[in-house]
C-alpha cells in the first residue's frame, strides 16, 4: 500500500460512516500488524515467516468457527462474520507479506502486478464488501486503482526501498532504459533514469484513469472517499514529473495546496 502502513485505509476519514469504523479499524489492525512482522525490527526471515504462518492459522480458525484467544483475531472474526467478508483477501495479504520477506527483485511487470494483486487489491475488495458494492465491474476497477496506488508508492519510494535492499522497478524496464542497480545506489538522476521514471509514471497514470469511473459510479461517502484517493494518486504522479523523477532528493509530499487541488478535482471529476 502507500507510503507508511496502509495509509489508504480510511480509518480516520470523515467520509467513513461511523457504523463502519470499527470494522475498518479491525481490518487495519490485522494488515498493519502483519506488515510490521514482515518489515519492521531485526527478526530473521525464518522468524518473520513463522509469525506470518501463525496468522494464517488464526484465519483457519476463523473459517472453522474455532475458539480464538487473541483479542485482535476475536474482533476480526466478529467483523468477518457480521459483514460476511471473504477470507481470501486476508490470505492474499499474508501471502504478499511473506513474499516481501524473501523476494527483493521483480523480473517483469506481470510478476510485479501479481504482487500488487495480493498486497494492495484486497484492501479495495474488502471496502467494497463493507459497502455492499462488490459487483464484478466494481471489483475489476477497484483492483486496477489499488494496483496503480501500489505502483505509485513504489515509484516515490525507490530510495527508501533501496535501503531495505528492495527494487520494485521491474528488471526488464531497468534493462530497457539502460539503468543499473548501481545507478539507484548512486542516486543517479540522468537522462536514462528520467526516461525510465516517465515510462513508469505514464503506466501508473493510465491504469488510474482507466478505472477512475468507479469513483463516479459508487454513491455517497465511498464514492467521495475514492475520488479523493484517485486524485491524490494522480497528484503524486504530477509531483514526480515536476521533480523529473528525482525521488532520491525530492520524494513527493502533498501539502495544503495539493489537498486543495485534490479536493477541487474530486468535486469536478
Amino acid at each position: 500500500m502507500a507510503v507508511d502502513h496502509y495509509e489508504n485505509f480510511p480509518v480516520a476519514s470523515i467520509l467513513l460512516p461511523a457504523h463502519l469504523r470499527p470494522a475498518v479499524k479491525a481490518i487495519y489492525a490485522f494488515a498493519r500488524s502483519a506488515d510490521d512482522i514482515a518489515d519492521e525490527g531485526d527478526a530473521k526471515p525464518a522468524q518473520r515467516l513463522a509469525a506470518l504462518t501463525a496468522y494464517e492459522r488464526q484465519l483457519d480458525k476463523i473459517e472453522a468457527g474455532a475458539t480464538l484467544t487473541d483479542p485482535m483475531f476475536q474482533t476480526l472474526a466478529d467483523v468477518i462474520h457480521q459483514y460476511r467478508l471473504p477470507l481470501t483477501p486476508f490470505r492474499d495479504l499474508l501471502s504478499a507479506f511473506k513474499q516481501d520477506v524473501v523476494t527483493k527483485r521483480y523480473q517483469d511487470f506481470d510478476s510485479l502486478l501479481d504482487y500488487c494483486r495480493r498486497s494492495a487489491n484486497p484492501v479495495g475488495l474488502l471496502m467494497l464488501h463493507l459497502y455492499k458494492a462488490a459487483t464484478p465491474e466494481n471489483v475489476r476497477d477497484s483492483d486496477t486503482i489499488c494496483s496503480s496506488l501500489q505502483l505509485i508508492n513504489f515509484w516515490q519510494d525507490v530510495a527508501i526501498d533501496w535501503e531495505k535492499e528492495r527494487i520494485y522497478l521491474p528488471a526488464e524496464d531497468l534493462q530497457r532504459f539502460s539503468v543499473s542497480e548501481q545507478d539507484i545506489a548512486g542516486a543517479t538522476n540522468n537522462q536514462a533514469w528520467r526516461a525510465l521514471m516517465q515510462f513508469e509514471i505514464n503506466r501508473a497514470r493510465a491504469m488510474m484513469l482507466a478505472a477512475a469511473p468507479l469513483a463516479r459510479r459508487l454513491p455517497g461517502r465511498i464514492g467521495w472517499e475514492l475520488r479523493m484517493v484517485v486524485q491524490g494518486g494522480l497528484r503524486i504522479l504530477e509531483r514526480l514529473e515536476q521533480s523529473e523523477g528525482d525521488v532520491f532528493r525530492h520524494r513527493p509530499k502533498l501539502g495544503k495546496t495539493d489537498w486543495c487541488v485534490i479536493l477541487w478535482r474530486a468535486i469536478v471529476m
